[in-house]
């Protein structure tokens, strides 16, 4: 079974029952990151399979800190031996290390998992940050709203995501350009 085909079925059965919507949108995160290959080449396989997964720390069953990116990475690492990269991006995805902050839990991310390459986190922030919680594509800003309404401005994940915004629309905008630039070199003259 290869590293997706693993993925996509590990996170079914860890989000598909419990939590519906939160598959959804793992399967339009992981849609997105599928349309990224040309940007991100030999890596493509696993930023699909970091996509798909990076929330499976949200499922009851190995929710153990309520801090979903450490218990999905924990959990990758301990129960189900991941690839080591496919860990560390699900660890610190979407500028995890800022909510880690506001719940007192950074330094545990930051030992535990190290960061990923660059170009992959932009890859991933921009993937769960044009796809709504239904799994459909959206702005960057639209999303963003949507999570602050959600759980509201003065809880740990609206003060995150409010202080993260700069950060995820510099992200989009690098994968964008990537995109833009790729784009540009492939069409015929």
């Amino acid at each position: 079974m290869g590293l997706t085909e693993w993925a996509y079925s590990l996170s079914e059965a860890m989000l598909s029952e419990p939590l519906p919507r939160r598959w959804a949108h793992s399967l339009g995160v992981a849609k997105c990151a599928r349309s990224l290959r040309p940007i991100v080449g030999d890596d493509a396989e696993l930023l699909e399979a970091a996509a798909v997964l990076h929330d499976v720390g949200y499922s009851p069953a190995i929710a153990a800190t309520g801090f979903h990116p450490l218990d999905g990475a924990r959990f990758l690492r301990d129960q189900m031996g991941s690839d080591e990269r496919v860990m560390r991006l699900v660890a610190h995805h979407s500028c995890a290390l800022l909510e880690a902050e506001e719940r007192g839990v950074r330094e545990e991310l930051e030992t535990e998992f190290q960061l990923e390459h660059p170009d992959l986190v932009d890859a991933l922030i921009y993937c769960d940050m044009t796809t709504t919680p239904d799994g459909t594509r959206t702005t960057p800003g639209e999303r963003l709203d949507e999570i602050v309404k959600r759980y509201g401005p003065e809880t740990i994940v609206g003060r995150f995501i409010q202080r993260a915004a700069p950060e995820i629309h510099a992200a989009v905008r690098r994968v964008e350009q990537r995109v833009a630039q790729v784009s540009a070199g492939s069409q015929p003259m």
